[in-house]
């Protein structure tokens, strides 16, 4: 039987909550120790700036894990939320790895979730919450854009163009308003967006599709 760990943070991780990769090969060693587990630096997988939106196998090292381990292995995790932030994955590895005759534990889960006992009951449950936490975080993130987009504000991205960005605030960037207006008018008398495209081509050297065309038209009625 061979032992393996498996640790992961990302770039926000860090920032936020300050989990460093050292104390979680911290706590994957100290659990191998109290089960009786060899384990070897070496054999703990590192996953260093990696979302946990990326699905297990698709990451560099969860891929390799994935496909290395054996019936009879045993792989530790520290936290759910280092493996897992999908449900759906995380049960159809889970399922697949216990068909395989893999064990998996969860040092936050109380150990190994593969039986059919409580940590399995446990695992699917918290997996359910990382997915709904995931997905509450990214409504937050959507709500606070479009706050800040009916203030004005520039919300990332390409600058819209007519606009300037001073201090995260959009501003009329006059040269290309004026531009705009010539568009606009154009459109009035019957243009086809094809049509300014060319114009815009010839005579402002500019290339913007028809489609960005029509775009910049709408968003600046």
């Amino acid at each position: 039987m061979a032992v393996y760990g498996y640790a992961r943070v990302s770039t926000l991780t860090q920032a936020r909550e300050g989990e460093s990769l050292e104390a979680q090969n911290r706590q994957i060693q100290a659990y191998a120790v109290s089960k009786g587990l060899q384990l070897s630096d070496a054999d703990i997988f590192v996953e260093a700036g990696v979302s946990g939106g990326i699905e297990f196998q698709q990451r560099p090292e969860g891929g390799r894990l994935y496909n290395l381990v054996q019936k009879g292995d045993l792989i530790i995790f520290p936290k759910l939320d280092r493996a897992f932030r999908n449900t759906r994955n995380a049960l159809n590895v889970l399922h697949d790895l216990k068909e395989r005759g893999v064990h998996i534990h969860f040092i936050d889960l109380g150990g190994d979730v593969t039986g059919n006992g409580v940590g399995a009951i446990v695992f699917t449950i918290l997996s359910a919450f990382a997915t709904f936490e995931k997905e509450r975080i990214a409504t937050r993130i959507r709500e606070v854009k479009q706050i800040k987009k009916a203030q004005g504000k520039f919300t990332g991205g390409r600058r819209a163009f007519g606009y300037e960005v001073i201090d995260l605030v959009k501003v009329p960037k006059p040269d290309e308003q004026k531009i705009i207006a010539e568009m606009r008018a154009l459109r009035g008398k019957g243009e086809s967006y094809r049509g300014i495209e060319k114009w815009l081509s010839e005579k402002k050297k500019l290339n913007i599709s028809a489609m960005g065309i029509r775009h910049i038209l709408n968003e600046a009625n």
